[in-house]
């Protein structure tokens, strides 16, 4: 091989690695993370962060399609709370509105789907409810 045809495969070596690795990409690859993890008892505003774990950047664009809020960390999973999406902050942020109805754990469990992506992700992450 020349050192001229050596330099025009490099490239495009390079670039066919990078397609594989983002085709290689899982669901597990991602995570949600609370921007907060603590809140007031009664109306809370919840900010949780979708992050791509392999660059630490935010995800912007997943759709939220599960929800659900209860007080699992304290023993009482049937004790749920009411919990809607609301409009996002910022790219890569996911807003919720939720009623914690009484001060303690509280555990969020979330379902997206991320853009190119096959498979849902999913995560329960765990906040404390303050007085």
């Amino acid at each position: 091989m020349t050192k001229t045809s050596f330099s025009r495969a490099l490239p495009a070596a390079l670039l066919g690695l990078a397609l594989t690795a983002a085709a290689r990409a899982d669901t597990t690859d991602y995570e949600f993370q609370l921007v907060k993890d603590e809140a007031k008892q009664g109306e809370a505003i919840l900010d949780v962060r979708l992050v791509d774990k392999r660059t630490a950047k935010p995800v912007p664009n997943a759709v939220i399609f599960a929800k659900r809020i209860d007080m699992a960390p304290d023993s009482m999973e049937e004790m749920t709370s009411k919990i809607e999406q609301l409009p996002s902050p910022e790219p890569g942020i996911y807003r919720f509105k939720a009623k914690l109805t009484m001060a303690g754990g509280w555990r969020l469990s979330l379902g997206a789907k991320v853009q190119g992506e096959t498979g849902t992700v999913e995560n329960k992450l765990v906040l404390k409810a303050t007085k």
